[in-house]
């Protein structure tokens, strides 16, 4: 949680420092928003690349496992003995 917090606060110091030097931010927030999105999920294209050019097969259970928490910061799904 603390790690949410500190960015929300950070994004709002920025925010009260483009409005105090008059600037408007530098993409409107549902475009940056994507833009972020757009980088968690490219990030996982290595991995996947990787697995697949090892031989070793793509499954629901290892995106849901490996790339999944990464993309949304949920913790990664217990692993079932």
């Amino acid at each position: 949680m603390k790690p949410y917090l500190i960015s929300l606060l950070m994004g709002a110091v920025a925010g009260a420092l483009y409005y105090a030097l008059q600037v408007q931010s530098p993409a409107p927030p549902i475009i940056a928003l994507l833009g972020l999105l757009g980088m968690l999920i490219g990030e996982q294209l290595v991995p996947i690349v990787r697995r697949k050019l090892a031989g070793e097969p793509l499954t629901a259970a290892w995106f849901r496992r490996e790339c999944v928490p990464k993309i949304t910061g949920a913790p990664p799904p217990e692993d079932r003995q």
